[in-house]
């Protein structure tokens, strides 16, 4: 497997067929769309704030930094491409940028009802700090603090 690039515009139609392949089983179970499938990807990958893998694009990361905090809003892989480590390669990625940046941690969140992230972010390493409600959105936060940076 690669490393997550940075998307461009010719990304964008595969943006959001990754996220909606990846989000579009959950529109039953919370009853409503995902935030994430409903996120301005051409303007979130024209703020370079999304990175993808594979050829064709099979996964994704859109990540913002904060100046305390690198912000993880989402993570998708491709349901074809599900259970092959990319999602391990994608959040170590993640660990690695906000490293770079000089940034001491991550956070997330992820609905309430999608126990699967739950039990992923706990294996990975990351702590719950709240569970809140956003308008209709029931969210469990992460975060994660890093160990020292990698000066490497």
């Amino acid at each position: 497997m690669t490393h997550p690039r940075l998307a461009v515009a010719a990304d964008v139609p595969a943006v959001k067929a990754v996220v909606d392949a990846a989000f579009h089983h959950y529109i039953e179970r919370i009853g409503l769309v995902p935030a994430p499938m409903e996120e301005d990807h051409a303007a979130n990958v024209a703020a370079g704030r999304i990175f993808v893998v594979g050829e064709p694009v099979a996964g994704l990361v859109f990540v913002v930094a904060k100046p305390d905090h690198l912000y993880l809003d989402t993570i998708a892989v491709h349901p074809d491409a599900q259970g092959t480590g990319l999602g391990r390669i994608l959040m170590d990625w993640v660990e690695q940028r906000a490293r770079e940046l000089g940034l001491p941690e991550v956070r997330l969140f992820t609905n309430a009802m999608m126990w699967e992230n739950q039990k992923l972010y706990e294996r990975y390493g990351y702590e719950v700090t709240e569970r809140r409600q956003d308008g209709p959105y029931d969210r469990i936060h992460y975060r994660k603090v890093l160990n020292s940076p990698s000066m490497g």
